[in-house]
């Protein structure tokens, strides 16, 4: 099994984080203002990285035992992204964020990128916040098992990102899209649901899709129609080579 990667942003948190979804054995990583809500959790990070313009409390000390990766401020990885490079780095596949949504929308429509980038490499992010949960599956499916489904109904919703997302099927789902052809300027999966104790599944033949479901439904089974190769990049710790001196 994939070792997980938790990581913790400096974003909304909405409510402590659910203790089950943080493995005794995951690699830990916070991402600079991060920090300060593994602090109050009690949590300690295996690394923490950033250029801390967002961390309110002291900065980590060179003795406090967890490694910290200092960033200057004009890079051009968000420290999200860095931290995902780190997890990736020692091995993990899966990654489960907290503080990646809310906030402020660039970061939130970059993390959400964020998330395709790691599908379009074989690897799982899931980003919680609000009670919702946020994914992205690329060529391959998301296998949602039986559950309980309140009476008012709980959307699951599906986008593609890619300009074209082929043979999108939603089996299980209130409505049952079939072999559809989604695009990323229509949309046409958003506010679909769980049907009560109905095991369901979303798949796309090719393409990514960023899906977004209820916080309080167990993460699903991926199942990828291929291998994937390649990596998310190297950690970058650089000044950006892109500005003019």
């Amino acid at each position: 099994m994939t070792k997980v990667c938790v990581i913790f942003g400096a974003g909304e948190y909405y409510g402590s984080p659910d203790a089950s979804l943080i493995p005794s054995d995951a690699y830990i990583v916070a991402a600079d203002g991060g920090l300060d809500h593994t602090r109050a959790l009690g949590i300690a990070p295996n690394v923490v990285v950033g250029d801390f313009d967002s961390l309110e409390g002291a900065r980590p000390s060179a003795d406090a035992g967890t490694r910290t990766v200092v960033l200057p401020p004009l890079k051009d990885d968000p420290d999200m992204l860095s931290a995902l490079k780190i997890g990736w780095a020692a091995g993990c596949r899966e990654f489960r964020i907290w503080g990646g949504l809310g906030g402020r929308v660039d970061h939130t429509l970059s993390n959400i990128q964020l998330m395709a980038l790691l599908a379009q490499h074989g690897a799982s992010g899931y980003l919680f916040g609000d009670g919702t949960v946020v994914t992205a599956i690329c060529d391959g499916k998301l296998e949602f098992a039986a559950h309980s489904v309140p009476e008012e109904g709980r959307m699951v919703s599906v986008f593609s990102l890619s300009d074209v997302s082929l043979d999108v099927n939603e089996p299980g789902l209130k409505y049952e899209l079939e072999h559809g052809t989604l695009t990323n300027t229509v949309v046409q999966g958003v506010s679909n649901e769980f049907r009560d104790n109905v095991p369901s599944a979303i798949s796309v033949a090719r393409g990514t899709l960023i899906v977004t479901f209820p916080a309080e439904v167990a993460l699903p089974a991926v199942d990828r129609n291929h291998e994937f190769s390649g990596s998310i990049g190297e950690l970058d710790t650089e000044v950006s080579a892109l500005l003019v001196h």
